[in-house]
């Protein structure tokens, strides 16, 4: 019998659990778009979740049976810089999914949850830095690309992303 699968919200317990998912995520997955020696320097970065998205209440986590994180993601009404987004924009946050778990609807389980916390929130409009790997499960999701950006992770360190957007209403 197939394990149960539960989405909740993600709490700072689930801080370790989720750092190590989205490490194996983002090592296997990342790998095939990205230098290696870009990942060296940018995964350190990427693969920590801030602990105030995990006390957010719109970061969510997929479990199963075990307490095991599957997938996660979330949104906030802030960019990821941290600066303040427009009004009724959401955006994307640090979703990643085991890629033991791929193809399961995971991811898509996660970012309808996360959605649906948005639009209960009057958001009408998320927006998402994918990664160039994630561009593809996104535009699946109805998320159109705006365009290429560099995301600066620190001073003179930059991360090809792909801007996206998609409409709640």
């Amino acid at each position: 019998m197939p394990p149960t699968i539960t989405i909740r919200p993600a709490c700072p317990d689930d801080q370790s659990r989720l750092s190590t998912m989205i490490s194996r995520s983002y090592r296997a997955l990342l790998a095939a778009d990205y230098d290696p020696a870009l990942l060296r320097l940018t995964l350190p970065l990427l693969t920590v979740p801030r602990p105030q998205l995990l006390r957010s209440g719109t970061y969510f986590v997929a479990v199963d049976d075990t307490g095991r994180v599957l997938s996660a993601g979330g949104w906030t009404d802030s960019r990821p810089n941290g600066s303040p987004g427009r009004r009724g924009e959401g955006h994307v946050r640090h979703v990643a999914t085991d890629p033991d778990h791929l193809g399961r609807g995971l991811g898509r389980r996660v970012i309808e949850t996360a959605a649906a916390s948005a639009r209960a929130s009057g958001i009408d409009r998320l927006s998402c830095q994918s990664t160039l790997t994630a561009e593809r499960f996104y535009s699946a999701l109805g998320f159109t690309s705006c365009g290429r950006v560099d995301v600066r992770l620190e001073p003179g360190l930059y991360f090809p992303s792909v801007m996206m957007q998609r409409s709640l209403v």
